[in-house]
Parts: structure tokens; C-alpha cells; sequence
């Protein structure tokens, strides 16, 4: 039974995981600029905290 619908069964798995990779892909790309974004709020609040000193 199931090998008749082989053909269906394989493009299903392989449309899912070009689609997972691409997700994670996105969540990769998505995390990188998260941490950039703090790294540059901490150097922003680091130079805050430097010019509140004086």
C-alpha cells in the first residue's frame, strides 16, 4: 500500500525538511542580529555609564 504512494510520501519528506532548513535558516539569520543588537546596546549603555561619571 504505501509503496504506492512512495512518490507522494518522498516529495512530502523532502518539502518538509527544505522547509525546516529554510526556518532554521531564518532563525539563525534572526539570532545573529538579535546578539549584534545587544552588542551595540551594551556599547551605547558602556558610554552612557562613561559620560555619567563626570
Amino acid at each position: 500500500m504505501a509503496e504506492d504512494y512512495a512518490d507522494i510520501i518522498r516529495r512530502d519528506f523532502e518539502l518538509y525538511f527544505r522547509d525546516i532548513q529554510s526556518y532554521l535558516r531564518c532563525l539563525d539569520a534572526e539570532r545573529a542580529r538579535a546578539f549584534q543588537e545587544g552588542r551595540e546596546v551594551s556599547e551605547d549603555y558602556r558610554r552612557f555609564l562613561g559620560r555619567s561619571d563626570e
